[in-house]
């Protein structure tokens, strides 16, 4: 089976990303090019441990009621939500209700202002696991990797929930810290470059 299906323009893209209408922009226009925002980081962190279990699909149909709910992944705000913020959210039939994981962006809130405090910024510490291009096998023929591996035992015992090797990989993939689009995908040299001209927060 190939790899890549035909955009609308024609040019190949990768084949996930036929499964569902939002997934061509959000291809195009997101996964995979390098991000170094705090918040942006905090808020994919956070979907993708809402997304354990569950597809990416239903939580990119979301992903504008999850900003609205969290205050567009303001950690500073998110670490000071109390009691009623939980009933709140709970309440939220535009989110993912799951207790544990809102409960768990509450607690990585808090975490993510410890480390800021301690290494600048949430990128920095982020950005030294990226790992090496020569070391990866084939685009999208992993789902871990020893980065993702590190990355998530590093930040569990700084507390963080939700942050296994698996979640923490498809992180790493739609924040650019690897360009997993496969060879013939057209997005796959754009990102490349953007990845070339990002500058690596200081270490």
């Amino acid at each position: 089976m190939s790899t890549t299906i035909a955009g609308l323009d024609g040019k190949p893209r990768c084949r996930w990303c036929a499964a569902a209408p939002d997934f061509l922009k959000y291809h195009d226009e997101e996964w995979g090019y390098p991000v170094s925002d705090d918040h942006r980081l905090f808020e994919k962190l956070s979907l993708e441990g809402f997304q354990s279990g569950l597809s990416w699909r239903t939580i990119l149909a979301k992903r504008d009621n999850f900003r609205a709910a969290f205050h567009q992944f303001d950690f500073d705000r998110i670490a000071g939500f109390a009691q009623h913020d939980l009933d709140r959210l709970l309440k939220d039939e535009g989110i993912v209700r799951h207790r544990g994981k809102i409960e768990a962006v509450i607690n990585n809130a808090r975490r993510a202002q410890e480390l800021v405090q301690r290494e600048g910024s949430l990128a920095a510490f982020i950005w030294r696991y990226e790992p090496d291009p020569k070391q990866l096998g084939e685009p999208q023929t992993a789902s871990i990797s020893a980065e993702s591996v590190a990355l998530s035992k590093d930040l569990k015992k700084l507390g963080w929930k939700f942050v296994g090797p698996t979640t923490v990989y498809a992180f790493m993939q739609a924040m650019g810290l690897i360009n997993d689009h496969v060879e013939d995908c057209v997005s796959r040299v754009e990102v490349e470059r953007a990845r070339k001209a990002f500058r690596r927060p200081a270490r």
